[in-house]
């Protein structure tokens, strides 16, 4: 129950691992993201000050977008990660592991409302100790979680080919066994490359360099190529 690690399995096969974000962690993605859009309202209010009444209405306005659209343009524009959790390495994606779309994350930041209540985010904050993926009230009508977003993991040296998702549900292991045979078979002699990949021949179907162009594919699908 301690654990925050999750394993899920996609409807192609793919295993994907994601750890839940805890409170700490969000409160303090959420104080830059804070600053940043004090930051942003305050040089506004001083520019459009000098318009009078006009500038009062557009400063109105734009505090009502930066409040509740800030966050859901960065989070579907820019892969779940607003810049306050793009430096505590976070994201937010839904239950399944793919990317959060519109409806999701309005959902969750409107709510937002409701997690503040009665003061200080006391129900959201409530809800993510009771919740084992740390989830607040928006979150859970959503379904949405923030995971940490393991960049290095992403850092892979595989041919650039165009992706093909494999034609049989691959377990983690098989998952590994592709993209290590993919980053590796470079520094390999043809022969040996290519009797490797014949032995995966059930999978890809062909043999010789279709094979091994064949795992390319199947690699760059794996690790999220489209």
């Amino acid at each position: 129950m301690l654990d925050t690690y999750r394993e899920i399995e996609t409807p192609e096969g793919v295993e994907l691992h994601l750890r839940a974000a805890g409170p700490v962690a969000r409160a303090l993605a959420y104080s830059i993201d804070l600053l940043l859009r004090g930051v942003v309202i305050f040089v506004l209010s001083i520019v459009l000050s000098v318009t009078g009444r006009f500038g009062m209405g557009v400063f109105m306005i734009v505090i009502f977008l930066m409040e509740w659209f800030y966050p859901v343009l960065f989070e579907v524009y820019r892969n779940g990660e607003t810049p306050g959790k793009r430096m505590f390495g976070l994201r937010v994606v839904n239950d399944n592991g793919t990317p959060v779309g519109w409806g999701p994350s309005l959902v969750r930041n409107l709510l937002r409302a409701v997690d503040f209540m009665p003061a200080f985010y006391a129900f959201g904050l409530v809800s993510m100790l009771l919740n084992r993926d740390f989830k607040r009230l928006g979150d859970l009508a959503a379904g949405t979680i923030v995971v940490y977003q393991d960049r290095a993991a992403l850092k892979v040296n595989i041919p650039d080919v165009p992706a093909m998702a494999p034609p049989l549900g691959l377990n983690l292991a098989e998952q590994r066994a592709v993209i290590t045979f993919a980053e590796r078979s470079q520094r390999l002699t043809d022969v040996r490359a290519e009797e490797l990949a014949d032995l995966l021949t059930p999978l890809t179907g062909v043999e010789g360099r279709a094979g091994i162009q064949r795992l390319y594919q199947m690699a760059n699908w794996l690790v999220g190529k489209r």
